[in-house]
């Protein structure tokens, strides 16, 4: 059953128990009387316990891992979780995009840039990153130029996130890193 920000959950002892889930999660498309699995986490205070409920493990972490941060609370944790996906966070923090996590309602510039600060070497590798099989025959050669030309274009004064995309979405493959930068350049136009 859906309510205010979450969802009432009934065990099979038939305790219902109101358990509050990110704005996107797939959790939302059971209906009544269907059998899901939520992995929760309880936030105890002094005068509330309240649970907050995730269709994966992967999400739960993270979300304890943003609670851990000075500034964000359950309820800023949960826009973030209930704004960006689990990748689109981790790649955020990988390349310190602190307007992407400032998209969660709530969260500013400042307390984006604390999460970037204190996650930075909590959250695991963005697994989207150049792949070696992805970047041609002479990987090296590639992945230095490819690399390289991330590194120019934010030099130029692009976030790392709008220099990764426009370089990775060059096919070409075995350009300069110079070739690189200029497809890039027009991919970003």
């Amino acid at each position: 059953m859906n309510v205010n920000g979450g969802i009432v959950v009934e065990t099979q002892s038939g305790i219902g128990m109101e358990v509050f889930v990110p704005a996107n999660s797939p959790v939302y498309r059971y209906g009544i009387g269907d059998s899901i699995m939520v992995f929760t986490s309880m936030i105890v205070k002094e005068d509330d316990i309240s649970l907050y409920g995730f269709h994966n493990k992967e999400s739960l972490e993270l979300f304890e891992k943003l609670i851990t941060v000075s500034g964000v609370g359950a309820k800023g944790a949960m826009a973030i979780v209930g704004t960006l996906s689990v990748e689109e966070l981790k790649r955020a923090i990988a390349f310190e995009d602190a307007k992407e996590i400032s998209r969660a309602n709530g969260i500013g510039k400042k307390t984006a840039e604390r999460i970037i600060l204190e996650l930075k070497d909590k959250v695991g590798k963005f697994e989207g990153e150049l792949p070696a099989e992805a970047l041609g025959e002479d990987v090296s050669i590639s992945a230095d130029s490819r690399s390289e030309a991330v590194t120019a274009l934010v030099a130029l004064g692009y976030t790392k996130a709008e220099a990764f995309n426009a370089v990775a979405s060059v096919n070409d493959e075995g350009l300069t890193s110079e070739e690189y930068i200029k497809k890039a350049l027009k991919n970003l136009f």
